[in-house]
Order: structure tokens, then sequence, then C-alpha cells
């Protein structure tokens, strides 16, 4: 008797905000457990550019946006027995959403109420897990420490109350309408996929280009604010693990040790041997290297928020005994490798390597570039000919 064992279907997963820092690793993890991945990616000249050349097997991008219901609907549609759903796409900048809270509400979220919606018209809910990227801006100020799933949210940015609305509309749906659907109430996490403009890699890069003889000085806010601060490639694991639990729910993912801004730089300076001495008071308080006489780091007002969050510090104890998750990588551990891959990049002339604008991590370097993008290991589907063509090309949210 001859027994056949039958290859098991690879599972399929969905990812918006594929190309960002947390969009990124999430790929790289699935793809490594044999997933299908697709991904929506926002159409622009770069992004068209990179995507033109042949994309690592086992994914498919998408161009549409967030802001676009009958484009979701429509992608959702043409992905067959998608089985994860993870939403990760945001006006993702605190700072910013002050600056534009119309925006940062239609992106994060009337964006996710879309997602959501576009799930229950093609009967998604009861097949397709959905995991939204919640966030620890969530419980705003003056919240007793550490945070965990019980305490109250206070949003103190229009990104927060944005996120407050997604996080319950989530809720909402596994409620209402029996969706397998989770929050993760993810903690600060960096990268040296981190967007520049966030502050650890605005440090980072900064202290790269001291270390490389090309800057002298440079400039931040509040120095004393105090953040759990994770590795993006362990909060990633963690968003998979919850999807893996046979129901939906709301989970805290952090590393329960919390750091100051001013601790996070004199640790970047460490790496590259500088004991950095601190001298002054508020809005004249200095940072300086003490064996050159330097002034490396200044306080500038304008970098300071309208209203911030003093002290963040998660508590992961709920993921830990229901997933069995835990980070991996330290404090020191995140900060060495984030300096180091600024100063190579520095040296390669690559300042801006490793930001979500940057796609090479999903390029197929093995294979040459072939006359159509369908025909590579991985592809764009529905690639516009001119990217003026492409749906909501004008539309930011990323």
């Amino acid at each position: 008797m001859v027994i056949v064992k039958l290859k098991s279907k690879p599972k399929v997963a969905f990812i918006t905000g594929i190309t960002g820092q947390d969009g990124s690793y999430l790929c790289e993890i699935l793809l490594d457990k044999g997933y299908q991945v697709h991904g929506l990616v926002r159409p622009s000249a770069q992004r068209q550019q990179t995507l033109d050349r042949p994309l690592r097997e086992g994914v498919t991008l998408h161009f549409g946006d967030m802001s676009d219901l009958g484009r979701l609907i429509q992608i959702l549609r043409s992905i067959p027995n998608i089985d994860e759903i993870y939403h990760l796409a945001a006006q993702s900048h605190v700072g910013v959403s002050f600056q534009t809270p119309l925006l940062t509400s239609d992106i994060n979220a009337l964006g996710t109420l879309r997602l959501l919606e576009a799930m229950r018209v093609l009967n998604l809910g009861k097949t397709a897990r959905f995991y939204n990227a919640g966030t620890s801006e969530l419980y705003g100020s003056d919240m007793p420490a550490p945070q965990t799933e019980e305490t109250p949210f206070y949003p103190v940015s229009p990104y927060a109350t944005a996120k407050q609305f997604q996080y319950w509309t989530t809720v909402n749906f596994r409620e209402a309408y029996g969706f397998h659907a989770s929050n993760g109430i993810l903690f600060n996490h960096e990268s040296p996929r981190r967007g520049t403009s966030f502050v650890t890699r605005k440090i980072t890069t900064q202290v790269a280009l001291i270390a490389c003889g090309l800057l002298e000085t440079f400039e931040l806010g509040n120095l004393n604010a105090v953040r759990d601060w994770g590795h993006a490639k362990d909060y990633m694991r963690g968003a998979h693990m919850i999807l893996q639990q046979p129901k939906g729910g709301d989970y805290v993912l952090a590393s329960g040790q919390a750091y100051s801004v001013r601790q996070f730089v004199e640790a970047a300076f460490g790496i590259i041997g500088v004991k950095i001495e601190w001298s002054g008071t508020g809005l004249d308080e200095v940072g300086t290297d003490p064996v050159t006489s330097k002034v490396r780091v200044r306080v500038n007002p304008e970098y300071y928020r309208t209203l911030e969050n003093e002290t963040l510090l998660g508590s992961a104890a709920k993921a830990e005994r229901v997933l069995g998750w835990r980070p991996k990588y330290t404090f020191d551990a995140l900060v060495e490798e984030m300096v180091l891959s600024d100063i190579k990049a520095v040296k390669a002339g690559r300042m801006f390597a490793h930001t979500y604008l940057d796609l090479d991590w999903l390029v197929d370097e093995s294979t040459d570039v072939p006359e159509h993008v369908e025909d590579g290991p991985g592809r764009v589907e529905n690639a516009p000919a001119r990217i003026e063509d492409a749906p909501s090309a004008r539309i930011p949210g990323i």
C-alpha cells in the first residue's frame, strides 16, 4: 500500500502598510513560514521604479489606498482564499497629526472601517482573521505604569484619537459581526528600517554622521520623554502569534523596560565610544563630548509636541501567558543594530536606506529584470503603464 502525503496548501495573507517598517518585517516572517503574501502599496514614481524589478517569490503587490473603499473591495475579491489580514497602514507620525488631523483621521480611523467593511461586504469575516495595529499612544498621560489591556485610554493627539476609533471598531466588528478580529497594542518599536523622522532613527542617523565626521551637532525636543522601546521584528512575530489563537482578542506587546530620550542618546553615542556629558537646564541644556569639548546635542523647542505622553511603559503579561510571546532583543542590542546600520549606510552613501521608501528588501536580486513584471517570481497586480493611471495616486496615506 502506497501512502501519498499531500502537500499542505500555503496560507495566504494580505498586509496593508507592507512597505513600512512593520510590514516589511512581517512580510519576511510570513514568507519564511511558507505564506503567499499580498500587500497594499500606494502608487508613487519611486516605488514604480523599484517595482519594475522582479520581486521575491511569494509576494504580490496591489496598488491602492486606505481612502478608497471600492479599490479595497476589488483587491480583496481578487485574492483567493485569504487566511489572514494584517492592517498596518497608517499616517503614523504623532507630531504630524497635529498639523493634519483630518487626513490622519481619514486614513487611520475611517481607513480601518473601510477595510473591515470591505471584509463584511465580501463575507470574509468568518473565514479570514483580522489583525489591527494599535498603539501605546492610546493611553495618554498620567496613566499608572505599567499600562495593560485594562488601563483606560486617554488619547492626547489626533493620531491617538484616530487610533482609538480604530481599536473600538475592531472590537465592534468582532462582537457585532462575529469577526476573528484582534488588536495588538504595540508600544514603541524601532529598527534600522524605522523612518528617519522618528526620534530614535533621527538620533542614530545623526550619531552615524558624527561618527563619520560629517556632522558636529544636532537638535532634539523633549529629552525627558520616557518610552518602552523594543524591536519591530519581535513585535511582528507577536502580531502573527495573535492571529494563530482560536479566538480574536486584544494584547499589549511591550518590552516592560522604560528609557528616556536622553538615555537613548547616551546609548547611541556609547556605540561609537563617546560618553555624553550634560550641562545646563531646560531649553539651554546641551550634550557635550568631553574629549573634544564639542557640543553634540542641543534642545530645540520646535521639536516639542503640543501635547505629549511623558511616560509610556507596558506590561505584556497577557501576551506572555496566552501567546508565549517574549521579546528577544534587549534595548542595548536594538540601539547597537540601528547605529551600526546607519554608519554602514553613511559610508555607502545611502543615508536614507532602510526606510519605508526603500523597497530593496522586496526585490529578488538573483533574477534579471524581465520585460514584463508579471513574469517575475513575485509580481505587481494591475501595474499601471504610467503612475498617473494608478488609482488614488495623490492620496498620501501610508
